[in-house]
């Protein structure tokens, strides 16, 4: 069982739902992207989603675009991301880090080397946007080589198949997108959300985790009444941004996690 799995398999045991953490690395710059990490993992954050900045973010909405905008103007690089990586594991931390990327940046570096030096750097598993389970003999040979998770997406329009197919194929868990379009905080939840997830989890081999849209406590907490794990990231980006580089950054936002993860306990 990978670092991710284990995560999983703790909360489990300890009767709440996994916290899982987005923020993009490099915003806003790679060196307070160390600093939030141990910040979100005492907040209490089971697993760190670390985005690489990319121009063409057609998942994202304007949040996360615009923090992609602000890491890329200050900087960032995907060998800079993973050097980032590298600089959080010295700092002791053990948080499982999933790499958060798109297909374009991963070919432009070289996948078997993206791979061995995501590997390298502590990376434990690499969630690809835009690569569905069809595409994935492009890259999950490299991955698996190295030891690294593929965390396959999913969405409310996927037939039970596909969702069988990249439980499959996939690692770690698997990301059920809560609602069809872009990332971005919303103020309710699906209506259809609890069938979804009952269907994923039905014909699943991996965890559950449910992201896009989530943004407060009231909603953790619904969601882990139905899903193995809750993601959240447009709405800790916001606090970020809203901060920028400020020495109460790294407070700020693990005042703002905390609560979210203890509306993870059932």
């Amino acid at each position: 069982m990978s670092r991710i799995g284990h995560a999983f398999a703790a909360a489990r045991k300890s009767r709440r739902a996994a916290f899982v953490a987005y923020i993009t690395a490099g915003d806003p710059s790679l060196e307070l992207t160390v600093d939030l990490a141990r910040a979100l993992r005492r907040a209490g954050a089971d697993v760190l989603e670390l985005g690489i900045p990319f121009s063409d973010p057609i998942a994202d909405g304007p949040t996360n675009q615009r923090a992609a905008e602000r890491a890329l103007a200050a900087g960032a690089t995907p060998r800079g991301v993973l050097e980032t990586i590298g600089a959080i594991r010295t700092q002791g931390e053990e948080i499982p880090i999933v790499i958060f990327t798109y297909a374009n940046p991963v070919l432009q570096y070289g996948v078997e080397r993206f791979a061995e030096d995501a590997a390298s750097a502590g990376a434990d598993g690499v969630l690809f946007t835009d690569v569905p389970v069809e595409e994935l003999d492009r890259f999950q040979p490299a991955l698996r080589a190295n030891g690294l998770d593929s965390v396959l997406l999913v969405t409310p329009t996927s037939t039970k198949e596909r969702v069988r197919a990249a439980s499959r194929r996939g690692g770690g868990f698997l990301y059920l997108v809560s609602r069809t379009g872009v990332t971005g905080a919303r103020t309710t939840l699906e209506a259809d959300l609890a069938a979804n997830v009952r269907a994923a989890r039905k014909v699943s081999k991996l965890p559950v985790a449910v992201g896009f849209g989530i943004s407060s406590p009231g909603q953790v907490e619904a969601v882990s009444r139905l899903a193995d794990g809750v993601v959240v990231g447009s709405a800790i980006v916001d606090r970020i941004a809203r901060l920028g580089d400020s020495h109460e950054l790294a407070d700020s936002v693990q005042a703002f996690v905390t609560p979210l993860v203890e509306a993870c306990r059932r």
